[in-house]
């Protein structure tokens, strides 16, 4: 991700969080997480076509998140960096507490006794 020198911080994490918005991408980074994978490993838990995961792991190696190395054919990827992982986890620490918030307004509007 060449940018120039004068982009202003909220605008590359702007283009870093776009890196993350799509499904098939946080899952890939998901598994990396856990260990290095194979593509053929991440085909059938990313669920899309092999064309498509390939397009989506050339995005997370074009914004620096993940390498890849070959072993024989097989081509590896792995995390940049622990950090992605650790991002991922705050992300989901943060989920809980939201969806946990809307669980007791749901559960508080239910047993409210108004119309």
């Amino acid at each position: 991700m060449a940018v120039p020198v004068s982009t202003p911080l909220y605008q590359l994490k702007a283009e870093f969080f776009k890196t993350l918005g799509h499904p098939a991408r946080i899952r890939v980074l998901e598994l990396l997480s856990e260990r290095d994978h194979a593509v053929a490993e991440m085909l059938p838990e990313v669920g899309i076509e092999p064309a498509h995961l390939s397009q989506q792991l050339a995005v997370l190696r074009r914004a620096g998140l993940v390498v890849s190395r070959k072993e024989g054919s097989t081509v590896i990827y792995s995390l940049t960096s622990p950090r992605v992982a650790e991002l991922l986890a705050v992300v989901r620490s943060i989920l809980t507490g939201v969806l946990s918030g809307q669980a007791e307004l749901l559960h508080d509007l239910r047993t409210s006794g108004g119309p």
